[in-house]
């Protein structure tokens, strides 16, 4: 149960940062609108997932897979330039995750 508040509070996170992309700024009223939805929804899962897992594991996961996400959705997307460093820098946070979760297999 706990894994699958986690996913839900990863897509929330996800929706809200690339609503935030299309707020400019805060100035457009929908895409902010979500983009505060959305993190209210991600941390409230987050809270309740936290009911039941490690909150380091959890937070690793949490910003690891949102981070590489936003940065993939950046790329397909959104017109962003991929490079040999955002590509080491995912891959280097995904490590981390996989490193954090076998250190804490207690």
């Amino acid at each position: 149960m706990g894994y699958g508040l986690l996913a839900g509070a990863i897509a929330a996170e996800i929706l809200a940062t690339t609503s935030m992309k299309y707020s400019d700024g805060f100035s457009r009223l929908w895409p902010s609108l979500v983009t505060g939805v959305g993190y209210l929804v991600a941390f409230a899962l987050l809270a309740q997932a936290l009911k039941t897992l490690q909150v380091g594991t959890a937070y690793a996961i949490w910003s690891g897979v949102g981070t590489a996400a936003v940065a993939a959705i950046g790329v397909l997307f959104l017109g962003e330039t991929l490079s040999l460093a955002k590509v080491a820098g995912i891959l280097l946070i995904v490590a981390g995750v996989a490193v954090l979760n076998l250190g804490g297999a207690h």
